[in-house]
């Protein structure tokens, strides 16, 4: 197989957590000795250069649909989906020239609609075919499944973050009706579980609850305020991950609250391990960091975001993380401790997953060329 090809990957910008589920997938392809080009916005690109230093970064920003303070998110998107189809038309088309001006050999999409080029390979990543719907419509996701399954069959291949079985992080998102041929399951990624280089400092030395915050305002900061509200003056102290790269490294103290504008890959492994109670939204990357750190948390969907509400009653249900609403956090609320998950079973067979999916990604692009 020839080698060094060039890999262009581009993240959705609904979040963060996009961008950093891709950093195992470009890792891995840059073990592989390709070279690896990361389009995106500049929050996305500000993570990417402090995690992978020298990859090549394009300015390729996406839709951002933002959130409301009053209404469901599942109505935000409906009233926004005519911007949405611009985007994805607009992207498709800017996407030629970067294939053009960097000479690139593999596009991979994450939820990016319109990043399919039919003179190359490309993949997309997705932990949802199956997008959720409110429960009175639930009887209209087919509707939703067949448009999806459209934009799935444009790629070379459909990666999903998760593991086919049973055994699984996303329940009925993946799994529970037919998916199209070019489907492969990729294991859970997480930037955290190849990652075993020390740290320089040792938080456990520390003792601290952890908030992760994740998602577009206003409801990020909707979630904070309560948060500060109800651990102000709380011990053991709290650490919030504020989840910004693209802003300078800044700790601020206030009361028992420390804040951290972002932290490397390495420092957040040991400080989300160390912390005795961790309080978090349950978007999909963060569940399956959680799952590769082994720790459970207490999960807070995002009100009216379907796929959240949908994966915090399945996973509580389960077992493997406690939730509550957003509207029901107040003093006296249960603060459950951080211990293991038990899902190791599905670490463990992540990484071969990945590097079957990756390798059949590069086969692919060898039998074209």
């Amino acid at each position: 197989m020839n080698r060094g090809k060039n890999i262009l990957i581009c993240p959705l910008e609904w979040g963060l957590g996009h961008a950093a589920r891709m950093i195992p997938v470009a890792r891995l392809l840059r073990e592989m000795d390709n070279n690896i080009f990361i389009a995106s916005g500049e929050e996305h690109l500000a993570m990417f250069r402090t995690e992978m230093p020298g990859v090549t970064c394009i300015e390729f920003a996406g839709f951002r649909p933002g959130y409301s303070r009053y209404l469901p998110q599942y109505f935000v998107m409906l009233l926004k989906t005519p911007l949405l189809l611009y985007h994805i038309v607009r992207e498709h088309l800017l996407l030629k020239k970067i294939i053009s001006k960097f000479e690139i050999d593999i596009v991979i999409s994450d939820n990016r609609f319109g990043l399919w080029n039919r003179n190359i390979t490309s993949a997309y990543f997705t932990h949802m075919p199956r997008i959720p719907f409110p429960k009175p419509f639930r009887k209209l996701e087919f509707l939703g499944i067949l448009l999806h399954s459209l934009v799935i069959k444009r790629y070379s291949f459909c990666f999903i973050p998760d593991l086919p079985g049973d055994l699984n992080l996303s329940g009925r998102l993946s799994h529970g009706f037919n998916l199209p041929d070019n489907v492969r399951y990729t294991g859970i990624l997480s930037r955290f579980i190849s990652d075993d280089v020390p740290v320089t400092v040792n938080p456990s030395e520390f003792p601290h609850h952890t908030v992760i915050l994740s998602g577009p305002e206003p409801q990020r900061g909707i979630l904070k305020l309560k948060l500060v509200n109800l651990l102000w003056d709380k011990l053991p102290a709290t650490v919030i991950l504020e989840g910004r790269p693209d802003k300078p490294f800044e700790i601020i103290r206030s009361g028992n609250i420390c804040y951290y504008t972002h932290l490397p890959t390495r420092e957040m492994k040991v400080m989300i391990q160390e912390s005795k109670v961790i309080i978090c939204r349950p978007g999909y990357t963060t569940l399956m960091d959680l799952i590769s750190l082994n720790c459970r948390a207490l999960i807070i969907p995002t009100p009216g975001q379907t796929e959240q509400e949908y994966l915090a009653e399945y996973l509580s249900e389960k077992g493997w993380f406690n939730t509550i609403s957003q509207g029901e956090i107040k003093e006296g609320v249960s603060l459950p401790a951080n211990k293991g998950s038990g899902q190791d079973v599905i670490v463990a067979q992540s990484r071969k997953l990945l590097e079957k999916a990756l390798k059949e990604l590069l086969e692919e692009h060898h039998k074209r060329s």
